[in-house]
């Protein structure tokens, strides 16, 4: 099932889920995926992992598995800045024999220590080749606080708007701690011509230490009322964890209450914290 059918009937409800380490089993994955498919996700994305012979090809099987097994609609993703067109031509056969209709697009996270490819500069690029090269549908990224290397949202407004030219039929967020910046973004990219359904992003609290690595890779800003609660749990990670939970959960009842397009939540392969939020917001 093609992604953007879903939100015919909004708002849409998804997850992400993250292949095993390399030297960890894949199937220490499956456990996770029998849990959150009892929640009855309207999809579950994939990010990009080495699993096999062919890199990100436990993301494949994983993704197989979601529709396969557990009857779920996956999104695979793809990042582009270490790829060539031929690597990903054969990345793109490995989804299709999978029977992967859906591929989140992305540029990816530069790495210090292995010099980007030239075949894909942008994942514009990317949306764009994916559509010469098969009837996959293509979802992107966007960031409603602005991409950390754009110099400001405007700019970085418009280059989304060359992901959507470029093919891509719905944006995923993301992870955000403050609503109003999100529907700010959506004022600025509804007045670029910006129509497709867009996903609100949310990672709950759960570690200190994990969220700040978070905020500092995407340029996300943590608001006042956020960080007083993670100064005043510092020392007592349980109850930080309640109260990032219950962050989140009212983050998410406004963005519905406001008629957000869906709600993605970063897992964290942790469907405990996936079934806690589902309950609680279940619609």
């Amino acid at each position: 099932m093609k992604a953007v059918e879903l939100f015919q009937k909004k708002p849409v409800l998804s997850f992400e889920v993250f292949p095993p380490k390399p030297n960890v089993p894949i199937d220490s994955i499956y456990q996770t995926l029998a849990a959150l498919k009892d929640l009855r996700p309207d999809f579950i994305s994939v990010t990009y992992g080495a699993g096999g012979s062919v890199p990100g090809a436990s993301t494949a099987e994983i993704c197989e598995t979601i529709q396969n097994q557990h009857g779920i609609p996956s999104i695979a993703h793809l990042p582009c800045i270490n790829e060539t067109k031929e690597s990903v031509l054969g990345k793109l056969s490995a989804f299709r024999q999978k029977g992967v209709e859906n591929i989140l697009a992305l540029r990816g996270d530069r790495n210090p220590d292995m010099p980007p490819k030239n075949d894909f500069k942008y994942a514009a690029d990317l949306i764009a080749f994916i559509r010469q090269h098969g009837d996959f549908d293509i979802a992107a990224a966007c960031y409603p606080e602005g991409h950390p290397e754009a110099s400001d949202l405007d700019t970085d407004i418009l280059h989304l708007k060359e992901k959507v030219d470029a093919g891509a039929s719905h944006l995923i967020s993301q992870l955000f701690y403050y609503d109003p910046d999100f529907y700010t973004f959506r004022e600025k990219i509804a007045a670029a011509g910006i129509s497709v359904p867009v996903e609100a992003g949310i990672m709950p609290v759960t570690s200190k230490k994990s969220i700040e690595r978070m905020v500092s890779l995407c340029g996300a800003s943590i608001p006042n009322r956020l960080a007083k609660l993670m100064a005043r749990y510092s020392d007592d990670p349980a109850s930080l964890k309640a109260a990032g939970l219950e962050y989140a959960i009212t983050q998410i009842l406004d963005l519905l209450e406001n008629g957000a397009d869906g709600i993605h939540i970063y897992t964290m392969n942790n469907p405990d914290v996936a079934r806690y939020i589902m309950e609680q917001i279940r619609i």
